[in-house]
């Protein structure tokens, strides 16, 4: 048999120990915050029914599900050849999902809806759940893009209070601040998007505007002659031309504090236009109410919170706030955690009305921003903290009821399991990075201590085995 050269399917990756240890630093800092707001775990298949997640993404979002092909002979549901001819003519969708009836799912938001409905009767409303699982998309790769990512997800599902978007925006804040990453957060609601659409006397092409703004903060006013392109009258692009130079000032105004100011001229350019007024009384609200939750603080504590109006989000079901969060500083511009505000998504499987709020952390950029900023602690990079090095069979015997209390006492300890050279057992504890060495020898057994070496100051000293303990804690 040939030799095959080992490879994994582009956009995935390996992880080795240490970027696992690192990986679950943030998994960990961001359940731990989750879980002190009240939310609760819960998991759903790496594999849906097709027919779950189509359709609730957008056209883009459907083209990127990965597809699992039926079991066994996935041709099987045909009786012959002409049926097959008949159902790829039909078109590709059609014949996809003949022979797919499964999929890989695409996010964590739509599973979790699938979820409540069919567990609405064991749920205790307003439900809070977090889950932390990988996803899949077809996607190209490139630098902080990849087809396989975990993402980290946290819902509140059955309350239409704006609470609960003001605790979903402490909560980011709150995991950036242990992960001391510099963030910014932007807030947009849909329906300030919609009446933007109803605003130009354009609300039957919501989308296409939608679009457009989700692109002004890249390409900037090169949108208004893609919109001429797509057919829109001069008039209308004019319009939309005055309002995004209104968004552009609300946003200075906002950065300087002024965040009153910007809500008046917004209100007063949606005064006929009800659903786009609603939509900034639900900004001025989550506003206030985070005032109130910072009134005291230092500045540098508050939230860094700007209404961006060019801030779209591409999933059909928000309808509500919606947000997004970038890095302030390191080279990676991509979103590292959004969200926002859904009030049907329930209803597409049998349960209307039941309106939720969700965000999702993207760890696997996370991990890059960290490891380009140079943000994990010391302590994350060593998961042993003390090495016992022996040089024979006598010492390592010696060591195996010391090793036994000290890992009962709570720390990482391990024995190196061959009495070879010093020098080799001395460079596995430093490619490990674990800061204590206990060396023991004949001289240490008889005077019942070990030699105890701090790696970091190269600093040495015979301590008591009673006392060793201590001393590494």
């Amino acid at each position: 048999m040939a030799t095959q050269k080992p490879s994994i399917p582009k956009g995935t990756r390996d992880f080795s120990p240490q970027e696992m240890v690192r990986r679950n630093y943030i998994f960990d800092t961001i359940r731990s915050v989750y879980k002190k707001y009240g939310y609760l775990p819960i998991e759903t298949p790496a594999m849906e029914n097709t027919e779950t997640l189509m359709g609730k993404y957008g056209e883009e979002g459907d083209r990127l599900i990965f597809r699992i092909l039926n079991s066994a002979n996935y041709l099987s549901d045909f009786k012959n050849d002409e049926e097959i001819i008949a159902a790829k003519n039909a078109g590709f969708g059609a014949f996809t999902n003949k022979i797919s009836e499964k999929a890989l799912r695409y996010d964590l938001t739509v599973p979790f809806a699938r979820y409540v409905v069919m567990n609405q009767n064991e749920i205790t409303f307003p439900f809070k759940r977090y889950q932390i699982q990988p996803v899949w998309r077809a996607d190209r790769p490139q630098k902080g893009r990849y087809r396989e990512f975990y993402q980290c997800d946290a819902d509140v599902i059955g309350s239409n209070s704006l609470l609960n978007e003001v605790e979903l925006v402490q909560i980011i804040d709150e995991v950036f601040a242990v992960l001391k990453v510099s963030v910014e957060i932007k807030i947009n609601n849909r329906k300030i998007l919609a009446g933007i659409a109803e605003y130009v006397n354009e609300k039957d092409r919501f989308m296409d505007i939608v679009i457009a703004i989700d692109k002004y903060e890249k390409i900037g006013d090169k949108i208004y002659s893609e919109l001429k392109e797509k057919g829109f009258s001069d008039e209308v692009v004019s319009k939309l031309q005055k309002f995004m130079s209104l968004a552009v000032e609300v946003q200075e105004l906002y950065k300087e504090g002024k965040g009153k100011s910007a809500l008046i001229k917004l209100m007063d350019v949606f005064e006929s236009v009800p659903i786009g007024k609603k939509g900034v009384e639900e900004i001025y609200q989550i506003f206030s109410y985070l005032s109130q939750i910072y009134i005291d603080k230092d500045p540098k504590e508050i939230p860094n919170l700007i209404l961006d109006m060019s801030l779209a989000r591409g999933l059909n079901y928000y309808t509500g706030a919606i947000f997004e969060v970038k890095a302030l500083a390191g080279s990676l511009k991509s979103s590292i955690c959004g969200g926002g505000r859904y009030d049907d998504l329930t209803g597409i499987f049998g349960l209307p009305n039941l309106s939720g709020v969700g965000i999702s952390f993207g760890a696997d950029r996370i991990y890059d921003v960290l490891n380009e900023l140079n943000l994990y602690p010391e302590e994350v990079s060593a998961s042993t903290k003390l090495l016992f090095v022996t040089f024979s069979e006598a010492d390592q015997e010696y060591c195996l009821s010391i090793l036994q209390q000290v890992r009962k006492a709570g720390i990482a300890a391990e024995l190196y399991p061959d009495a070879v050279k010093m020098q080799k057992q001395m460079k596995y504890a430093d490619a490990k990075g674990i800061p204590f060495v206990a060396i023991v020898g004949e001289n240490e057994r008889k005077e019942n201590v070990v030699m105890l070496k701090n790696m970091k100051t190269g600093e040495q000293e015979k301590v008591a085995i009673t006392g060793l303990i201590e001393k590494i804690a």
